[in-house]
This record gives structure tokens, sequence and C-alpha cells, in this order.
């Protein structure tokens, strides 16, 4: 599976600016089976959602990446700050060329920068199968907690101290973990590190994909990247900069490394 990154600078809840700069960029850039977008892409980091979210299920930015996933024939995935029943979330959708749609509700929320006021977290996991890639959609923050994006089975998560409950759903076996940010140069230093770390605990490739520039609250520097299984950087786009990446996803190479190097059997 060829996967792509983009990175972009992002106007203040501009919605139809942002997607119209996307379509700009999407225009220029390789083929690829699954294309991936920052958290908040349309509207930046909206703390306070009031008059920035958008309602589920008539958003046009969702109706957006329908319309996009259809005319690139190919995945698109990115987080949207929503309204549903009275309620926000900060919901990253996949879509697929046929319109089918999952959608991950950010789990933990940043509370330090008041997040935790506005929004409801969500409960569940997200899984997706891409050109036969299973992929964990996670959002930003949830970066930081390492359980939530534990690789397990319901049969092992069942019996580990420290699992929430809500992670024994359903099975968490994946190749992929897709984090979607809106992550500031000031912690710059523990996004690119905690991505090497869940790659390498989880035996499984990582996209991370970050904004550039700044909103009200904060400077955005990038740090887009794939990581492989090993913790080395596959791609990277360039710091400060809009930039895209491509790079394929090896499954042949990351069996064979799982068969070899049975980690995640010895898993607590």
């Amino acid at each position: 599976m060829k996967i792509q990154l983009i990175q972009h600078d992002i106007r203040w809840a501009e919605p139809k600016a942002n997607t119209a700069h996307l379509d700009e960029i999407l225009d220029t850039t390789d083929k690829a089976d699954l294309y991936i977008l920052p958290e908040m892409f349309s509207t930046g980091f909206a703390i306070e959602p009031a008059g920035v979210a958008e309602p589920f299920p008539d958003s046009p930015t969702l109706c957006w990446m329908q319309a996009t996933a259809l005319r690139l024939r190919a995945a698109v995935a990115g987080s949207v700050a929503v309204c549903e029943a009275g309620r926000y979330f900060n919901r990253l959708f996949l879509v697929h060329p046929d319109g089918n749609t999952i959608h991950y509700d950010k789990h933990h929320l940043f509370t330090y920068g008041g997040e935790t006021r506005y929004y409801t977290p969500g409960q569940h996991h997200a899984l997706a199968t891409v050109c036969g890639v299973r992929l964990l959609l996670l959002t930003c923050y949830d970066l930081r907690f390492p359980l939530w994006s534990r690789q397990h089975t319901v049969a092992h998560a069942a019996g580990v101290a420290g699992v929430p409950a809500s992670a024994v759903d359903a099975d968490c076996a994946y190749d992929v973990i897709v984090y979607v940010a809106n992550w500031p140069q000031s912690r710059r230093t523990a996004w690119d590190t905690l991505l090497r770390a869940r790659a390498i605990e989880n035996q499984c490739y990582v996209a991370g994909v970050n904004r550039i520039g700044d909103d009200p609250a904060c400077h955005y520097n990038g740090g887009t990247a794939i990581i492989d299984p090993y913790g080395r950087t596959l791609a990277a786009c360039a710091d400060d900069s809009e930039d895209v990446v491509t790079a394929t996803i090896d499954m042949d190479r990351l069996h064979s490394f799982r068969a070899k190097f049975p980690v995640l059997a010895d898993a607590d």
C-alpha cells in the first residue's frame, strides 16, 4: 500500500479556503492508496468549537472528503470538529472511494489546553482496512498513552491490568498506526520520540501527520513522518514547510520481521 502524508498550513476557521488549498496540493501529488491530513485540517485546532464545529452527518468538510476520495480513487483520512446530538467530538474520519466511512472520536482529550471543557471523549478504538493493510486510527494527544495503542486481541487484553475496559470491545491488531495532530513546536521532541516508540513497541508502521504555521495559541513546525517497525524514518516532511511525502507499506517485510522476532508474543 502506498501512503501519502500532507503537511500544510491551516487558515484559522476557514474550512472552504483550507479545502480549496488542499485541492491544489492533491492535484499535483503522486498517486497513493491513502492520503492522510492533519488534525482539524479544515479549521485549525479549535478548543472552543462553537461556530467552528460542523453538524454530523451533514458536515461540509466530510462531504469534501467523500468527494475527494471518489475523485482520487483512494482513501482519505483527517479529523474534523463535529457536533452530534448536542455534543462536540474531535472526530477522525477515514473515507473510502465508495463513500464508506469509518470514524474515531479522540479518546485522550488535551486537558492542559482546555479540550475537555467542550468535547466528549470517544470510548472505542476504530480500525480500518485499506488495500489489505489494517490501520489503527488515533489523534494527537493519544500518542502519549501507550496502553491505548497497544497491540492486543480480546483474550489478551481482558487479562492485562491497566487496559481500559473499552479497549476489550474488539481485537486491536493492526499493521499501521495513524496519528493526525496539531502538535506544537514547543513539544516537538516528545512527538519525534513517541512516534518511534509506538512503532518499535508494537512492531508496526507509524504514520504521524502534523501541521505547520500558527493558530491563536501555538506555532507548529511539522515533524510529519512515516516510521517503520524498527523505528527508522522511511520518509519525512521538511520542517516549517508545506510538504508531501509518500512511502510504501511493505507487508511482506512486516510479516517476516514479526515472525523472526516475535516480541508481541511476550507482551505483558
